[in-house]
């Protein structure tokens, strides 16, 4: 199972940045990649310092299951195991495309000085942030396949850093871009689940 959680996260890794990146870039001429994290120590840098230590911790996961790290025992059970990989796929398959749906206004990183179209159709018609919901799902589904403490950390550390970067980074240069338009969109559609995190006033 190590060497399949292994073999879905780096397909998923190859799939959402770098084909994603690569067909952006042939229909727009621009890659979407906007990876400034601003001056250090702010929450914008720790929001991406983080998601880069999720990403590698996600790898490690699988890896250190593979080196003969022990799972823990309470998650270490055929079934789990088999819902992890069902999970992961559908979680890959998602996050895909979620992506897509973004169109050319897809992006990894802000710039805060950039305006794109605001996308709230498809997915994003019952989430704001249907990406990051289905990347978190995947991390837990990967977390399931091979369930020692790497693997758990890197789903913990995946969550914080969606939470900072959607909270501090993104629902701010939203409001500052989009204004009303977002607040009503925000007002009626939940953060990463239906109907939670409505923003209110």
């Amino acid at each position: 199972m190590a060497r399949l959680a292994l073999l879905l996260y780096l397909l998923g890794l190859l799939l959402t940045f770098g084909w994603r990146t690569f067909a952006q870039w042939r229909r727009t001429g621009d890659t979407g990649l906007r990876l400034d994290a601003g001056p250090a120590g702010t929450l914008r840098w720790w929001a991406k310092l983080l998601f880069v230590a999720a990403l590698v911790l996600g790898l490690a996961g699988p890896a250190a299951a593979l080196a003969g790290l022990s799972p823990l025992s309470s998650l270490d059970h055929r079934p789990l195991h088999v819902a992890g990989l069902v999970v992961t796929t559908a979680g890959l398959v998602a996050t895909l495309a979620a992506q897509l749906a973004m169109g050319a206004s897809w992006r990894i990183g802000v710039d805060p000085n950039e305006r794109t179209a605001l996308v709230t159709v498809g997915a994003f018609a019952y989430a704001r942030n249907p990406i990051f919901s289905a990347m978190a799902a995947t991390m837990l589904g990967l977390s399931l396949m091979v369930p020692n403490a790497v693997a758990l950390v890197a789903l913990l550390v995946l969550i914080v850093a969606l939470q900072v970067q959607v909270r501090a980074v993104e629902e701010p240069y939203l409001l500052a871009t989009h204004g009303d338009a977002y607040r009503r969109y925000a007002g009626r559609v939940g953060r990463f689940l239906p109907g939670l995190g409505r923003l209110t006033g």
